[in-house]
């Protein structure tokens, strides 16, 4: 059996309770209108932040994932009937809150037979719709690595598309569920041949080595990959992978540079930073 490895957190690693007048505006419109957020289902550490922003990671495709990642927050069970009118209130949130970007994500839907492809087709087209001039990131399952499905995303028309390879080759067996490190670049690397800005995004603190970070690099830029988000490994709990170390913001820092200089449009990187932190940043880093 693996043994617990507990810590403390280090100082950077803490972030005030959320509360503000925006975050409780965005909190009672998710509420109202029966939406999933990563940033709640997650747990993370920058609701507070974002949500005052006015910004928030809608998740559709219910809140039940069909996989079981030893790293995510997110529940595994057996999901709920597809919701057909969720994009309809997707849409209407965004058109509420004013947003001029906006980041989708969904949880992965292996009980469906396209693996919700047409679901999210529907939810961009939808968002476009109403609220003309939105830019969009969506941030996207493997969807079974059929990459023919992924031509149906791409004719709705986001402007990134997203696609965690979480971590380096050597971890990925250890804490991701179906999905493969090699999946994962393939997907990437049709994607950005489609003429799709690409985003991608890995943890530390996972027991990675530096040669191995550097590599996962390569490989992204490899894959076309234009746009890298690093950040911290949490364990949501005792029972998901433990975390091996908290790096210090010196060395998300020293990965910053090193992703810059291998070509990256942009590259964010911190011991804080999520996939979607500061999205609206990223769509101008093309």
């Amino acid at each position: 059996m693996e043994q617990l490895r507990t810590f403390r957190l280090p100082r950077w690693m803490k972030v005030p309770l959320p509360k503000g007048e925006n975050y409780s505006k965005v909190k009672k419109l998710i509420e109202q209108y029966q939406l999933n957020t990563i940033c709640s289902s997650g747990n993370c550490p920058n609701k507070g932040e974002c949500w005052n922003a006015g910004t928030a990671t809608f998740m559709i495709l219910g809140d039940s994932c069909t996989r079981n990642c030893r790293f995510c927050n997110v529940r595994t069970a057996i999901p709920a009937d597809v919701d057909w009118a969720e994009p309809g209130r997707v849409a209407q949130a965004i058109k509420i809150l004013q947003l001029k970007h906006c980041v989708i994500t969904s949880v992965a839907r292996d009980d469906l037979e396209d693996g919700g492809i047409a679901f999210w087709a529907l939810t961009i087209r939808t968002i476009k719709r109403i609220n003309p001039g939105v830019t969009m990131e969506v941030l996207i399952p493997d969807f079974r690595r059929k990459l023919e499905w992924l031509d149906k995303i791409i004719d709705a028309g986001p402007e990134v598309i997203s696609h965690n390879v979480e971590t380096v080759e050597r971890i990925t067996p250890r804490i991701r569920s179906l999905s493969t490190y090699s999946g994962s670049l393939e997907m990437l690397t049709y994607l950005s041949a489609k003429g799709v800005v690409t985003k991608s995004g890995f943890m530390l603190g996972l027991g990675e080595t530096e040669s191995e970070v550097i590599q996962t690099m390569d490989d992204l830029r490899k894959a076309g990959v234009k746009i890298l988000t690093i950040g911290q490994y949490l364990p949501p709990s005792e029972l998901h992978k433990p975390v091996v170390e908290y790096v210090h913001p010196d060395i998300f820092e020293k990965y910053r540079h090193i992703g810059l200089s291998k070509g990256f449009s942009y590259v964010e990187s911190g011991p804080l930073v999520r996939s979607s932190y500061h999205a609206e940043r990223h769509i101008a880093a093309k």
